[in-house]
């Protein structure tokens, strides 16, 4: 470990600068690139910080690694965890000041390396979130429906996908829809990524056993029209929440699966009733964020007939010609072509045919048929559409719905 120092020079900005002054210059920088997360990584023979922006991770810097120790105590302070617990991950918040007066919160994850403590740090920034949902990406369709459902008087709305692939930001866009003087709107979250004022906002804590079960029992005594949980992590929390939808109350909340079919047959895999996800899910919206190309730099191609119908395209829809679409090139304004990104969408509701075949427990296959027989779009059809848009390129919706080229 004593060559390590040697291995790399150091840079002049973590060299010059105290420690801490340097990890308050990285989090500005964060901020001013609204980058989702700061990873501080450690490995045998150097160290580097990358910043997730746009949902790609890029390097940012390189400290020496004798700062290693330093870096991470310097934050473990600041989020109030424990500098001399080296040996098990811990997990923290913290507040960032800025400059202009606001304050942003953030999130710290600790993690112990073979060669040190990785720190993730998640940048939770209000004031970077969209929250209209015209500008999330819906097509114009899904987002009448979608807006059907959640002005519905009760029932339940869940919006799947991996992590990070814009869920809360949608739930928040619709609760901001919603968010009127006539209604009593409360969230339970792990953490509250998204201040919003107006709303009761609850974060979980385990310490206490304020779980995400046990603050939505208290919501219900308290007179809620609208109720959003961050996550139906388990049975007893999706049992409390379908109750909820069924007894008037709008319910929205998220779960971790691939598509809208999907996420009825992982309810009933979690041991929830099947009359009860019949009787109370009234929407799945399924969704993935894929980077938009650069609109000073992209540049026009004609894309093969048999590789766009192979990327997905339906075959009643089989153009005669070669598809025009748009590539990333790349210039002074973005990043290898893409700049910011957008959502993909696939919208579900639940029809009379779709409940039928919830309460004949019948499988995704199934599903996913009735889903199409009704015109609901898959994400990837989704995606290509934004790929005729010019919104996007193909090798995007196809990385961010299973596939590369």
């Amino acid at each position: 470990m004593t060559s390590n120092a040697t291995a790399r020079p150091a840079p002049s900005a973590a060299d010059d600068a105290p420690v801490v002054s340097y990890v308050q210059q990285l989090l500005e920088q964060a901020v001013a690139l609204k980058a989702s997360d700061l990873h501080f990584e450690p490995y045998e023979h150097h160290y580097r910080v990358r910043m997730r922006i746009d949902g790609e991770l890029r390097e940012m810097a390189s400290p020496h690694m004798a700062l290693k120790d330093r870096l991470a105590s310097r934050i473990k302070v600041l989020s109030r965890l424990d500098i001399a617990e080296k040996r098990l991950p811990q997990d923290g918040r913290m507040k960032l000041q800025l400059a202009e007066g606001r304050e942003l919160d953030l999130r710290v994850s600790t993690l112990p390396t073979l060669f040190g403590e990785k720190l993730v740090i998640r940048v939770l920034d209000s004031a970077q979130a969209q929250l209209d949902l015209s500008r999330l990406g819906y097509e114009p369709e899904d987002l009448a429906r979608l807006i059907a459902a959640i002005r519905a008087p009760h029932g339940m709305v869940l919006v799947t996908g991996p992590t990070g692939s814009g869920k809360t930001q949608s739930l928040y866009a619709c609760l901001n829809l919603l968010n009127t003087p006539e209604v009593n709107i409360a969230t339970v979250e792990d953490p509250c990524e998204i201040q919003l004022q107006g709303i009761n906002q609850v974060n979980v804590q385990d310490k206490p056993g304020l779980s995400f079960a046990v603050a939505l029992r208290a919501f219900l005594r308290q007179d809620p029209d609208i109720l959003m949980v961050g996550e139906v992590r388990d049975l007893e929390t999706a049992n409390i929440a379908i109750q909820a939808a069924q007894t008037g109350h709008l319910v929205l909340s998220t779960l971790h699966t691939n598509d809208a079919p999907g996420t009825l047959v992982r309810l009933r895999n979690m041991g929830t009733a099947a009359y009860n996800i019949a009787a109370s899910v009234s929407m799945v919206t399924a969704q993935r964020l894929v980077r938009c190309l650069c609109p000073h730099c992209k540049k026009s191609a004609l894309l093969p007939v048999d590789v766009w119908m192979s990327a997905g395209w339906p075959e009643a829809l089989r153009p005669a010609e070669p598809v025009p679409v748009f590539e990333a090139v790349g210039c002074a304004q973005c990043h290898k072509g893409f700049a910011g990104r957008t959502g993909i969408f696939q919208v579900m509701a639940m029809s009379a045919e779709m409940q039928q075949l919830v309460l004949q427990e019948a499988g995704i296959r199934e599903m996913a048929q009735q889903a199409q027989r009704e015109g609901v779009s898959s994400l990837r059809l989704a995606g290509l559409r934004k790929v005729l848009q010019g919104i996007t390129s193909l090798d995007e919706v196809l990385a961010a719905t299973g596939e590369s080229r």
